[in-house]
């Protein structure tokens, strides 16, 4: 079997109070999620719009801090074909002794697999995401202004992402 790069931080509890940037791609990074318009004369910024498959993903990821009182989500985009999100571990929310805090991983996977389930349900069958996700773990304060601006930023950005792959605009 081949080896695999580790994703997450070795022996680093990701059920711990902190912030997480979270990075989860479309597989094949299709561009399935809406698209982003650049639009032309009189447009200082690009349009970011969600479609159908858009809006679920962006309502499973309120769903999160909804299901889990534990979560907070501070700050999200659903671009084309990928997903940035801050997530927030806070046990002092609630009793630790009534609830069993996930890890970041059981909690992105509940993300992908319910709103896969969702998207598969609403007529997109050959949905899914990309195995895994990226993640980084917010050390300071100067890094969580770098990244939340990086998130607000990244529709006007999107001509040079790195994770925009042009002639794969597929959104329905």
């Amino acid at each position: 079997m081949k080896n695999r790069k580790r994703n997450r931080l070795l022996g680093y509890d990701y059920s711990r109070d902190n912030l997480y940037f979270v990075t989860i791609c479309v597989k094949d990074r299709k561009c399935c999620l809406g698209s982003v318009d650049t639009g032309g004369a009189g447009r200082d910024l690009p349009v970011l719009d969600m479609n159908k498959y858009g809006k679920i993903v962006e309502e499973r990821i309120l769903w999160l801090a909804n299901q889990y009182k534990y979560v907070k989500i501070h700050n999200y985009v659903v671009m084309p074909n990928h997903v940035h999100i801050i997530v927030e571990i806070d046990s002092q929310s609630v009793d630790e002794k009534e609830i069993k805090i996930k890890s970041l991983s059981s909690l992105i996977g509940a993300l992908k697999t319910t709103s896969s389930k969702l998207i598969h349900l609403s007529g997109f069958l050959e949905f899914s995401w990309q195995r895994s996700f990226h993640d980084r773990i917010i050390r300071s304060k100067q890094a969580y202004i770098r990244i939340a601006n990086y998130i607000e930023s990244n529709p006007e950005n999107w001509a040079k992402d790195s994770l925009n792959r042009k002639g794969q605009n597929n959104s329905s």
